[in-house]
Parts: C-alpha cells; structure tokens; sequence
C-alpha cells in the first residue's frame, strides 16, 4: 500500500495555478523528492499532503484514508520546517513532547517515547537545554525528534537543511538517510538543492510551472532525462540544437550547432530535430599533440576559460566549426607543464556515452 497517493491534485489561487494536476504515490519507506526552482509548486505541493492548504480539486490519501477535510493535527504526519520552529521558551525535551502532549499521551509514555527520540538523534544528554544554546545541526536534529516522536506515517521535509553551511548540510543528509531507513518510514522530501535529491532519494519528481516534469530514480533523472529543462536543471549540461543528417552511404550523423557526431543507424529518423545533451564530466579533454585514439569523436578545440573548483577543474573551450562546450576533469595535481591555461589548443574526444539524445 502506498503511504501518500496523489491523484489528479490541483491548487488555485485565483487565476494562477500552483500545482497543476500532480499524480503520485510514495510507497511505504520511500524517499521522494520534490525538486525544481522556487515557484514551481513543490512546497505547495507538501503542505497539501500535511493538511495546511486544501487542494481546489483531486483526491489525497495517507495510509489508504482519504484526508478531504481533514486537519493538519488528525493527520498522521512529522513535519520539519526549514526554520526548525521550535519553542524559544521550551527545553529540547519540551519541545518534543510537545505533540504527544496535543495527542493527550500519558505522561509516563511520554517519557519514555522522548527518551527514544532523542537517543535515535543523538541528543539525549541534551535534554534540558534551550534551543538557544544548541548549534544549527543540533536544532535540526531536535525538530527531526518531534515530527518521529508522534510516530507518523509519513515524514514531510520542507528545505530542513537550508538553514545550514556545506560541509554541516552534507552531514546532515547522511544522517538523515540512514535515520529514514532504519525506520523505514515513508518520507517526502521538498529541495531545490540537486546533490541533496540525487544523494538521498529513491525516486526524484523533477517541478516545473506547478507540474512533474520528470519522476524517476536518481539515475534515470541524470543520465536519461526526459526534456530540456530536466537536463539543464540536473547537473551541469551543455545543451545544444540537432538535426540528424544521412549521407549517401546511409550513414546517420547528428549535426548539433556544427558539431558532428556519428550516430548509430536508425537511432532517430533522418531530418528529425532534436536536443542534445553532452554531459561535461564525459569529455576527455587533453593538449594538442599527445597522442590520441584516430576517431570520428576528437575534435580540436580552444580554451576560452578555466574555473578552479578544488577537487575538478571547468573548462570552457570553443570547438573548431561549432558550439562552445563546458568540460568538467577532476584535478589530479599535475605539473604546471601539464596543465592548460586559456588561449591553449586542445583536443577532446567525445564517447558515445557522452551525448544523449533528448526525446521531443
């Protein structure tokens, strides 16, 4: 049985729709994230499930019951808000209990139930301290233990890790994940941060403009995306104009921007137009003049420019008769002598699990 099942659900506010006919289900233990930029409906979306908005048309169900007019606190639902909203006046172990108080939990349950919330994050010890003497993670974490104290049926995380720097974010994430599936319980999770969604989730639902563009599996959402935007928005991408074109011989080629790149026969019908996406980390970038496998795919290049990330070096150079592209190597230290600067002639190889073929 699935945990949260979505049908047909549309929210309007006047003239504009925010959500506009999203179907979905999260099956149970499932970690499922709404992605996409601000305004696209993934919030909006999440505060239907936990009861805060009512959807103008649709059905939602949680645990099989449909929640139609049913408010936030009859709902089975933990809920971790971005800015944590926890109780300034309230000690952590206050601030926990605060739901099993509102569910009339006997105090001696209560107890024992905070007890277990705190131990599964981790703050037992701190228990009688005021939110204001916590760090940013350990608030985080004290928000989390109240929305899994109340023992919900599905967990709903709206930007819980916005409020944090990187390195405390990554962190977080990880413990996060490994919480949700030691309890296996059923999670919806709302970002617009895409390392976040393809680090922890089991399927991601790709918004735009109140709809899911995409649904699909981490995997499926970065290497086999379905239109443009789901390209463009996922990773880093070069996104190029193509037609494929047939010689005389029968032989396919996939002229992107001036780029030419032999295809497999038959792969898309001779004349169709399509986009095209190359992947940067795909590219095998190298000096002009070391040897190179004799390919169809190498093709010399400038460097126009170089950005330094740390741990991969991007390149942006211009191909011979086509498209700028941007090329992502990790940076393994070499010499100087080695390393290109801008202005440099290059070669670059293009292998065919670089370019994938957007379906129109």
């Amino acid at each position: 049985m699935s945990s949260v099942e979505l049908k047909a659900i549309i929210k309007r506010y006047g003239d504009v729709t925010a959500v506009n006919s999203i179907d979905l289900s999260v099956g149970s233990g499932e970690f499922v994230t709404l992605l996409g930029p601000s305004g696209c409906g993934k919030t909006t979306t999440l505060r239907m499930v936990a009861g805060f908005i009512r959807p103008t048309s649709g059905t939602l169900s949680i645990a099989g019951l449909d929640m139609n007019g049913v408010p936030p606190h009859k709902r089975k639902v933990g809920l971790v808000f971005q800015n944590y909203a926890l109780f300034p006046h309230m000690t952590v172990q206050k601030n926990v209990e605060f739901g099993l108080r509102m569910q009339k939990i006997l105090p001696s349950d209560r107890d024992i139930r905070v007890t277990e919330a705190l131990e599964l994050v981790q703050l037992r010890d701190l228990a009688n301290r005021m939110p204001g003497e916590l760090s940013g993670g350990q608030q985080q974490r004290v928000a989390l233990a109240r929305a899994l104290v109340i023992r919900p049926d599905v967990l709903l995380l709206d930007e819980p890790f916005g409020a944090l720097d990187k390195k405390l974010r990554d962190h977080m994430r990880v413990e996060l994940r490994e919480l949700q599936k030691k309890l296996n319980i059923s999670t919806l999770f709302v970002t617009h941060d895409q390392d976040e969604a393809l680090s922890m989730s089991d399927r991601i639902v790709v918004m735009l403009d109140g709809k899911a563009n995409q649904i699909g599996s981490p995997i499926d959402i970065y290497e086999r995306p379905q239109t443009s935007f789901v390209a463009d928005f996922i990773g880093r991408s070069n996104i190029l104009s193509g037609k494929i074109e047939t010689n005389v011989n029968g032989k396919a080629t996939l002229n992107a921007e001036g780029l030419l790149l032999p295809l497999v026969p038959n792969i898309v019908n001779s004349g169709a137009e399509v986009s095209v996406m190359i992947r940067p980390e795909c590219v095998k970038l190298q000096k002009t003049g070391v040897k190179v496998e004799s390919s169809p795919r190498v093709f010399n290049v400038r460097v126009l420019s170089i950005v330094y990330l740390g741990s991969i070096l991007q390149y942006s150079v211009q191909i011979e008769g086509g498209p700028v592209l941007l090329i992502t190597q990790n940076n393994v230290g070499s010499s100087d002598s080695d390393k290109l600067v801008s202005g440099d002639r290059a070669e670059i190889l293009i292998p065919d699990n670089a370019v994938y073929i957007i379906p129109c």
